[in-house]
C-alpha cells in the first residue's frame, strides 16, 4: 500500500478564499475609494416638477375651478360661476391653437380671462366677511390667480401653476423638449467610479457657473473631507467661473492640458448617463414633493437612490463570483476525495 495522502483539511481550503472575497475593501464589491472624492464631475440639469403643461386657458380655467370651491367652503354666495361656459371655452381655445387658428384663439382666450376676473372680484369684494384663517388661505389664491390673470407672454416669473408658484421655465437648448418646467439641480459624481457625491436643487434657475462653488462646498460635507475637492470636470456652461483652491477642467480647454488631463476631460461625458439613470429609474423626470423644500429633498433622494442601486448591483456581482467560488472549492474537494478514495481501494 502506497503512502496515505494527506487529508484535506476544510478550514485550510476555506478560509484563505473566503477571507479575500469578504473583505469590505475586496476590489470585486468595492464602490469607491477615499482618493476618489478629491476628482468630481460636476452638471446640471432639469428636474421637472409633476405638473401639467401650463397653457393660459388651462391655468384660468383651474384658477376658476378653485374660485368656486373655496367660495362654496366658506359660504360666500357668488353672483355666477360659469360652471358651463368656462371649460366649453377652455377646450375650444385648446381646439383653436392646435388648428393654428389664433385669433379665434385669442378672442376665446379673452372671454375666458373676463369671466374668471368677474368671479375673482366677486369674492375679492367678499373677502371682509370670514374669518382670519380663512381670510389668509383665500387671500393667497386671490394672489397667485390675480398673477394670472395678469401675466403677458414675455414676463418674467410668472406662475406656472396654481399649487406649485415654485415651478420655473428652463430652457436646456434641447430639440425634443425646448421648455422644461421645474427646478434646475447640481450633480456631481467622481471621475473614476460614478457614485454621487453632491446633489442639491438650485432655485431661481442661476447661471451654471454660480452654482459651483454650493456644489464643491456640499460635496466636501458628504464625503467628509470639510472641504472641495482638489480637481472638477465641467462643461462650457461654467465659463469664467473660479472656485479658490481647485482645480477647474472645461470641456474644450486646450492650453497647458497634458494626456493625463485630456483623458480626464475626456471622461466628463460619464455623468451624462447617470443623469439618465435618475430621471428614468430614479423618478429625477417627475417630482411630486410640495414647494421648494420638496425640490431639495426629492433631489438629494435622487442621489441616494442611484448610489443604492450601485451598490445593490456590487453586491449582485459579489454574489455571482462568490457563488463560483464556492463551486470552485467544492469541485476541489470532491478530486481529492475521488483520489483518496482510489489511493486506499
Amino acid at each position: 500500500m502506497g503512502p496515505q495522502p494527506s487529508q484535506p483539511q476544510t478550514a485550510e481550503l476555506f478560509r484563505p478564499r473566503l477571507d479575500e472575497l469578504l473583505n469590505m475593501q475586496h476590489p470585486l464589491i468595492r464602490l469607491i475609494k477615499r482618493a476618489s472624492c478629491e476628482q468630481v464631475i460636476v452638471d446640471t440639469t432639469v428636474m421637472p416638477k409633476a405638473i401639467a403643461h401650463p397653457t393660459d386657458s388651462r391655468l384660468l380655467e383651474k384658477s376658476r375651478q378653485h374660485l368656486v370651491k373655496a367660495a362654496k367652503a366658506h359660504g360666500l354666495k357668488l353672483r355666477q360661476n360659469y360652471n358651463r361656459c368656462a371649460p366649453r371655452l377652455a377646450v375650444q381655445a385648446g381646439r383653436y391653437a392646435h388648428a393654428k387658428q389664433y385669433k379665434r384663439m385669442r378672442e376665446t382666450l379673452r372671454s375666458l380671462r373676463s369671466r374668471v376676473g368677474r368671479v375673482h372680484r366677486d369674492i375679492e369684494r367678499q373677502l371682509h366677511q370670514l374669518p382670519e384663517q380663512a381670510r389668509i388661505k383665500v387671500r393667497e389664491l386671490l394672489q397667485r390667480t390675480g398673477r394670472i390673470l395678469t401675466q403677458q407672454r414675455k414676463d418674467e416669473n410668472k406662475l406656472y401653476a396654481l399649487h406649485a408658484p415654485e415651478v420655473e421655465c428652463i430652457a436646456k437648448g434641447k430639440a425634443r423638449t425646448p421648455y422644461e418646467f421645474g427646478v434646475k439641480v447640481s450633480i456631481a459624481t467622481t471621475l473614476k467610479e460614478g457614485p454621487v457625491v453632491g446633489m442639491r436643487s438650485m432655485p431661481g434657475n442661476p447661471y451654471d457657473g454660480h452654482t459651483l462653488a454650493e456644489t464643491l462646498e456640499q460635496v466636501g460635507i458628504l464625503t467628509g473631507a470639510d472641504k472641495p475637492p482638489k480637481t472638477v470636470i465641467v462643461d462650457k456652461g461654467y465659463q469664467g467661473v473660479e472656485v479658490p483652491g481647485v482645480r477647474i477642467l472645461r470641456s474644450g480647454q486646450k492650453r497647458g492640458i497634458t494626456k493625463t488631463l485630456k483623458a480626464m476631460i475626456k471622461r466628463r461625458s460619464a455623468v451624462e448617463p447617470t443623469i439618465g439613470h435618475m430621471k428614468v429609474d430614479g423618478r429625477l423626470a417627475r417630482n411630486p414633493l410640495k414647494g421648494a423644500l420638496g425640490d431639495a429633498i426629492h433631489a438629494v433622494m435622487c442621489g441616494a437612490g442611484h448610489n443604492l442601486r450601485l451598490i445593490l448591483a456590487a453586491l449582485r456581482l459579489f454574489c455571482a463570483r462568490l457563488g463560483v467560488a464556492v463551486q470552485e472549492i467544492i469541485g476541489l474537494l470532491a478530486d481529492r476525495l475521488r483520489f483518496a478514495g482510489a489511493v486506499f481501494a
